[in-house]
């Protein structure tokens, strides 16, 4: 499937050219058919002797109606650029050419219309001036068909030409994240919501759900259609008309786009390349009222050259745009900027970056992926998709960074590991991107949610502290002059119990269980603190936090004054 746009001067025949190629008349509207002149973008298809389909997307050519025009050809293959024999090359045409170039079209062919009512002569003279008009452009070299679409002369020539065109003509790629810029959209009889559009990026199917942007209204798919017939899926590059359930028609309209919503970093701003028109007779600087044209949208924005200078007619400069509204943008998505108070097209060029964070006055916004980790020093692979259109490998966890901001993150942890000693670093206390470094650092071994050296002896074996609070299990001494780092590494493994303050051995809790069950098997209705105090030969002041850890792990139970049989009871 290819996607083919008409594009040249009023009257010169682009309706009736499309007419005698797919036997669809494109123009629509009433007042199209009673004027004879295209308003509105118009769609047709037809499929060529080598099976090859096409789309074609009519657009008009009055200047009055360049808008229209521009919401047509964002998303387009190449280009049918039509020239009338009876005229030649006209301001539009000369328009149209720098639109498509700078809308990065690089395929097409020239169709040279009305060749009926020439002569010979005349219809050399357009010729020499359309290789004139062309040269230095994309179309320099293209085939030009003469036709006459009325009585049908070049019509087999031209679709031979369209073969041979779209035979080299790049082809839509799938990125797996689709997007759609609606074109039209209409309510139909007993069916709701359709819009229609050319779909770039990834595949549609029967019911997925959708996102509208600007906003966040969702739709769901209820049915596709391409080229008149259903379908159940959709792959990118076809011209496709989707009818929506359980959005209003209300919202859905040309410049709004279709996407998933999870795939699509939002933007109101970005960084972008512009190629001035040669045209001009002034700079282009901040000043001015501006219009962007981009998707199949039109949107009032303001801009700010990046660079100390204004840029000059024929220049290549870069510029920050600021848009109204958020857009689901993608750096190489190509726009046309106009100015409005001027009414003329400016120049156009490519997105660069989709959400800037170096100021204006310092951005240097190229398409590298490399410039955008380096930015932001560390980036979850996710959002750097989003940002870039890339799938990239992480180098930590879902993580990107430079190889510099790893390096010296992987030193600042082993400095941290070397500063907490034979102790050894509470991994807790880390960041996410510290805890992914710790665990990826050679000669380090993470223990217990201790990080220390592997050749460094763990100062928790045979801890000192345990003994002394094993020798008197039911009454120990506290501990004088011990790091709360020791004492909270001793809790982490276990081998130690803190309740009120007041630290235990982990074995003289067990014991105290034994005795607490013993007591319940006498007196299975509950016993007091103070009979535990007594059957275990301590003080209250001991007895209170054994019975308070005995309830906390479920040994016990406590019912008003008296303990009672846990879950976890030791069985005598």
């Amino acid at each position: 499937m290819h996607v083919i746009a008409t594009a040249g001067h009023v009257d010169h025949g682009k309706s009736t050219l499309v007419r005698a190629l797919t036997g669809t008349d494109p123009d629509r509207l009433a007042e199209e058919k009673e004027r004879g002149l295209t308003i509105d973008l118009g769609f047709a298809f037809t499929t060529l002797s080598s099976g090859r389909k096409l789309s074609f997307i009519d657009v008009p050519g009055h200047i009055r109606f360049i808008k229209n025009m521009l919401a047509g050809v964002g998303a387009v293959d190449a280009c049918i650029f039509v020239v009338a024999a009876t005229e030649g090359w006209k301001p539009q045409s000369e328009e149209h050419l720098r639109i498509l170039e700078l809308l990065g079209i690089s395929h097409g062919l020239i169709a040279l219309t009305q060749i009926g009512l020439v002569d010979d002569e005349l219809a050399q003279l357009a010729h020499m001036d359309i290789e004139e008009k062309t040269e230095g452009s994309f179309l320099q070299g293209a085939p030009v068909i003469a036709v006459d679409s009325l009585d049908g002369t070049g019509i087999d020539e031209l679709r031979e030409a369209l073969d041979a065109l779209t035979e080299d003509a790049p082809t839509a790629t799938n990125t797996k994240r689709p997007r759609l810029w609606i074109d039209r959209s209409f309510a139909a009889t007993g069916a709701g919501s359709v819009v229609t559009g050319t779909l770039t990026g990834g595949r549609l199917r029967v019911d997925d759900e959708l996102v509208l942007v600007p906003g966040e209204n969702r739709a769901r798919i209820r049915a596709i259609q391409t080229q008149g017939e259903p379908r159940t899926k959709i792959d990118p590059g076809h011209r496709v008309a989707l009818n929506l359930a359980n959005v209003d028609h209300q919202v859905l309209g040309r410049g709004v786009a279709l996407i998933s919503s999870d795939q699509w970093h939002r933007t109101r701003k970005f960084d972008a390349d512009i190629n001035v028109l040669a045209n001009l007779d002034h700079e282009v600087s901040r000043r001015g009222a501006f219009s962007l044209y981009i998707g199949s949208g039109e949107w009032p924005v303001s801009i700010r050259v990046l660079g100390p200078n204004p840029l000059a007619p024929g220049s290549e400069g870069q510029v920050r745009v600021f848009l109204p509204e958020e857009l689901p943008l993608l750096p190489g998505d190509r726009f046309i900027l106009r100015e409005s108070g001027r009414d003329e097209t400016i120049g156009g060029g490519q997105v660069l970056d989709v959400d800037p964070i170096v100021k204006a006055s310092e951005a240097q916004p190229d398409l590298s992926v490399d410039r955008v980790v380096a930015e932001r020093g560390w980036i979850k692979v996710d959002e750097l998709e989003r940002l870039t259109g890339v799938a990239t490998q992480p180098v930590l966890g879902d993580w990107v960074a430079p190889p510099s901001v790893v390096a010296a993150a992987e030193q600042e942890v082993r400095s941290l590991i070397d500063q907490a000693g034979p102790v050894g670093l509470d991994v807790a206390l880390l960041n996410e991107i510290e805890r992914l470094v710790v665990v990826s650092l050679d000669g380090i071994d993470v223990l217990e949610g201790k990080a220390r050296p592997l050749d460094q002896e763990d100062v928790f074996v045979n801890h000192p502290l345990v003994n002394e609070l094993e020798a008197n299990p039911f009454s120990p001494a506290q501990p004088d002059g011990l790091s709360s780092e020791e004492i909270r590494g001793l809790i982490q493994r276990g081998t130690v119990i803190q309740n009120d303050g007041v630290l235990f051995a982990a074995s003289a809790i067990d014991s105290a269980a034994i005795v607490v069950a013993q007591l319940l098997e006498e007196k299975p209705d509950g016993v007091t603190v103070a009979e535990i105090r007594d059957a275990l030969g301590t003080t209250r002041k001991f007895a209170l936090p054994i019975c308070a850890v005995l309830d906390s792990t479920g040994v016990t139970r406590r019912r008003e004054d008296l303990r009672i049989a846990g879950p976890r009871l030791p069985t005598i």
